[in-house]
């Protein structure tokens, strides 16, 4: 009977059973899957995983004023006209389409590579904001939005002092 326990099958079967109860020793399992997955490559590789396969994802910051919400978006490789922005119910949304094909012609070889990504960005406003009077440039890869505030949540603001119960 103590030979069964050594055996390969085995001890992956009492391990698989160890991982569905400890969902630390899942992660720990999957973490394992996604190294060795990485180091069977070629290197320069990266592993695909799923759903990020052609997605492109952009870098996102947003930090607020007292007078205006301040976004900037980095959209690498991208022309203005590939940029849509909407608002809707205070959801602010950025999506784009990125394209590119790069042929290289020489007498020995033929190369062509072609890249494409879409993306979609949804950010919740927090507090009413200036639809109207939102501002967005696009240099050198950076967006930048500035979205106003009302002028009465501006205002609106009153200190309260803190009494000693």
């Amino acid at each position: 009977m103590a030979d069964r326990n050594i055996t390969p099958w085995r001890r992956r079967r009492q391990e698989l059973a160890r991982q569905s109860r400890d969902p630390f020793m899942a992660l720990q399992s999957e973490m394992n899957r996604m190294f060795d997955e990485f180091m069977d490559r070629p290197f320069g590789m990266m592993p695909r995983m799923a759903g990020f396969d052609e997605e492109f994802w952009p870098t996102i910051d947003v930090y607020e004023t007292d007078k205006e919400i301040k976004l900037t978006a980095e959209l690498p490789g991208l022309d203005e006209k590939d940029i849509d922005i909407s608002v809707n119910n205070n959801i602010l949304t950025i999506s784009g389409k990125k394209e590119s094909e790069k042929v290289d012609e020489q007498s020995s070889y033929y190369r062509r590579e072609r890249s494409y990504g879409e993306f979609r960005r949804s950010i919740q406003l927090a507090g009413e904001v200036e639809i109207d009077k939102i501002d967005a440039t696009y240099d050198k890869g950076i967006l930048t939005l500035s979205i106003p505030k009302p002028v009465e949540s501006v205002t609106a603001t009153k200190k309260i002092k803190v009494k000693k119960a």
